[in-house]
């Protein structure tokens, strides 16, 4: 009897539905890590920012005006005076151990260089080996040494029989009104979980289709796969993955929900376009996951590209930094990298809010990912029919 082949590709789903309900390890990776991590990376940061960051302070010159710039630098958000220490020394040996991420040193004689107008320095060491920690505290501290200057300044122009808007003219004569755009909580969460979690969703994605299609030649059912198939790796192919992205699917939906329906977090452009996205994710990376099996052949060597491949992702996607600013080769291959284009996707459309024409080019280069397994389409059926497992 003669099977066509939308009947052969729901036979092979069939299979595959079966094979993932029997093997707790489907189960971990398409479902159980994906929801973990979503959990994990937005509570993580549930705050948006880190606060009450832990700092010291040496006040050598210990006046009426060093205790009062104390005072404003202890009421920054950010900032949290932990411990007074009597020396330079005192205080270094402390941040080294960990206790403290930063501290403020006021020297002896500040306050009457300042009121002489003499010019008086300030320093605060900060622990730059904790990136955001030490990014958060120096912009408190330098703001307010800033601000500690001006208010010296103009407390001497009053004193010399100025009033305040005369003052404020010569110590600030432009004045700037900043506004953060798209994300002005500057939440860290909505810039990082935005990207964080559809990376990890995509390295599962990766692994799980090599695994999906190594376990075949590692069991030995290959035979039996693509008899089902009609010995047609295209159709073998389809009526395997054709579950998993379902399952993959749902799960990219659950977090465009958690995100922009629970949290809350900004979409300009509306869901629809974001499960777009988020589909475009999910076929990208099972095809990029076929490329690699069928380019290196070898179940675990695969693996290890995949891996390779999804964690460099999260540095050159330009998440955490810049890609303009990167050596120009490295500015290339930023662009073999499915999550770079997704990421663009994401500001153009969720932060920006721009129509889904004005980001054809991502969208254009995800689909181009969807059409790397037909380069070794003929190699993998080779592999499939013809190799034996190698342990």
């Amino acid at each position: 009897m003669t099977i066509n082949v939308h009947r052969r590709i729901y036979l092979i789903a069939k299979r595959e539905v079966l094979r993932i309900a029997t093997r707790p390890l489907y189960l971990f990776s398409m479902v159980i890590a994906p929801l973990f991590c979503y959990i994990f990376f937005t509570t993580l940061m549930w705050n948006g920012l880190p606060t009450d960051l832990p700092i010291g302070v040496v006040d050598l010159d210990n006046t009426s005006t060093t205790r009062n710039i104390i005072r404003n630098l202890d009421a920054f958000q950010q900032t949290k005076i932990v411990k007074h220490y009597d020396s330079f020394s005192a205080a270094r040996k402390d941040m080294q151990k960990g206790n403290i991420y930063s501290f403020y040193l006021i020297p002896k004689g500040t306050t009457e260089k300042a009121l002489a107008s003499r010019q008086p320095t300030v320093s605060f060491y900060t622990n730059y080996s904790y990136l955001i920690a030490g990014s958060l505290l120096y912009k408190d501290q330098r703001t307010m040494s800033e601000l500690a200057g001006g208010a010296i300044g103009r407390a001497t122009l009053r004193a010399k029989g100025f009033t305040d808007d005369q003052a404020m003219a010569i110590l600030q004569p432009i004045v700037i009104d900043s506004h953060a755009l798209n994300n002005p909580w500057l939440n860290y969460s909505v810039y990082l979980s935005n990207t964080l979690i559809p990376g990890i969703l995509m390295l599962l994605i990766f692994m799980t289709t090599i695994y999906s299609i190594g376990s075949e030649l590692k069991q030995n059912t290959q035979k039996e796969w693509m008899g089902l198939a009609n010995n047609s790796i295209y159709t073998a192919l389809t009526g395997k993955m054709l579950p998993q992205t379902i399952i993959f699917f749902i799960m990219a939906v659950a977090y465009n929900m958690y995100l922009y329906g629970f949290l809350h977090y900004p979409c300009n452009s509306g869901i629809i376009p974001m499960l777009f996205m988020g589909l475009l994710l999910v076929v990208s990376s099972q095809a990029f996951g076929i490329f690699l099996f069928g380019s290196l052949t070898t179940m675990r060597y695969a693996l290890s590209a995949a891996a390779l491949w999804g964690v460099l992702s999260f540095s050159i996607s330009g998440m955490s930094y810049p890609v303009m600013a990167m050596h120009p080769t490295l500015q290339g291959l930023a662009y073999l990298f499915p999550l770079r284009h997704y990421y663009l996707l994401y500001v153009n459309l969720a932060l920006n809010g721009y129509p889904l024409i004005y980001a054809w080019e991502s969208v254009v280069a995800l689909l181009l990912f969807t059409l790397l397994p037909f380069i070794v389409i003929r190699h993998l059926n080779t592999v499939v029919t013809q190799y034996k497992y190698i342990p």
